[in-house]
């Protein structure tokens, strides 16, 4: 038997991948979604409409997506990473023609049954792409200049394109997963100085450019700014979200108030409760148990993938876990940072629990990938 015979071998086949899956991993996140149908069902006042039913026949639909991607060898999706790519900036462009708006932005592309938001497609296939680039690319070329400029590119392309929306914690996101990527790939640190400096810069030119006609942010940016620095400026405006929102965490204590028990959500002072600020109804009515045991979900599921990340043979593998790792950790360290009153508000939602369409399809597609990595790994006996 020839050397490549065998690692062709030792990659499971056929039905048998489905004992390969990582169940540890797709526990969790059968829980984690449990949770966030509990709180939809309570948010609606005991009800599975208007939110919890939908969103499981969305988690139902996803979950199917999940297998079948992660059914699929890992070296066809390493193929397809900048064609992927390319569809998400597509599918970005399109926003711009025919997207629909809601809330003061433009982000959405109506299909009928759901709206999807590329902008959160982009968020896997960015990873994707550059997960595929350093895997082609020699190592004694990560960090020459003309080699990290084709990947700034890459990241820059769908990022600029998001603020137009506008939608700044997308881009943001966006910004820092790609960057995450290049570092984890082996980018030299001198690099990431240079983009710290410029991001210091550019935070000042946002606030010298306030009231001027070169202006950076839009006003309602601003705004949400100058709230998380003092909430208490405005408390019936502005200010609004977040003091119901550090309310509600409050008056749950250790304990909660108990299920569909809490003031917050069950009057309706609590605004997007079951979007943005679920984690908030969660706390207030199960405490700080209850928020925490979240917590510990999302970070068991991170040290799950960190796993499988060591454990892959192949370079696109390991930065495709690890990348699509720090996409899933952005998303649920901003939006508990953000309805704690630690970050503004930019309304990242919280992965498998808030109530969203493209957020939990693009999720459950990155687990998939990372399933992919995990089935199709070389072992040594099956």
């Amino acid at each position: 038997m020839s050397y490549l015979e065998y690692r062709v071998r030792s990659v499971p086949t056929g039905l048998r991948k489905i004992l390969y899956l990582n169940w540890p991993l797709t526990i969790l996140i059968i829980s984690a979604a449990g949770f966030g149908f509990l709180m939809l069902y309570s948010v609606a006042g005991g009800s599975l409409r208007p939110w919890a039913e939908p969103q499981m026949k969305r988690f139902a639909l996803g979950f199917l997506i999940m297998l079948v991607i992660a059914m699929t060898p890992i070296w066809v999706w390493r193929n397809l990473s900048f064609v992927g790519y390319a569809l998400s900036l597509i599918l970005l462009l399109l926003v711009e023609l025919f997207g629909v708006k809601g809330m003061g932005a433009q982000r959405w592309i109506d299909l009928g049954f759901m709206r999807l938001q590329p902008s959160e497609l982009a968020k896997i296939t960015l990873v994707m792409a550059l997960a595929a680039y350093y895997d082609m690319l020699p190592r004694a070329r990560i960090s020459r200049p003309i080699w990290v400029i084709l990947p700034l590119g890459l990241i820059l392309l769908p990022t600029l394109i998001v603020l137009r929306q506008p939608d700044l914690g997308t881009a943001l996101l966006l910004l820092i997963s790609g960057g995450a990527v290049m570092y984890l790939a082996g980018v030299h640190w001198g690099y990431f100085l240079s983009i710290i400096a410029a991001g210091v810069g550019s935070v000042t030119a946002v606030f010298q450019s306030r009231g001027k006609a070169w202006q950076i942010l839009e006003n309602y940016q601003y705004r949400r700014i100058d709230t998380f620095l003092d909430p208490a400026s405005d408390p019936l405006g502005a200010g609004y979200h977040i003091t119901q929102s550090k309310i509600a965490l409050g008056s749950g204590a250790w304990t909660g108030r108990g299920f569909m028990q809490g003031t917050q959500s069950q009057l309706n002072f609590l605004p997007e409760k079951h979007t943005d600020f679920i984690f908030t109804t969660l706390a207030e009515e199960f405490g700080f148990i209850g928020g925490l045991s979240l917590l510990a979900m999302y970070v068991a599921i991170l040290m799950i993938c960190l796993i499988a990340a060591l454990r892959s043979i192949d370079r696109f593998s390991g930065l495709l876990i690890q990348g699509i790792s720090v996409t899933f950790f952005l998303f649920f360290a901003v939006n508990m940072s953000m309805v704690m009153g630690m970050a503004p508000v930019v309304g990242v939602p919280l992965p498998l629990v808030s109530y969203g369409g493209s957020a939990m399809l693009v999720l459950l597609v990155g687990f998939g990938l990372i399933q992919s990595a995990h089935v199709h790994r070389p072992r040594e006996k099956l």
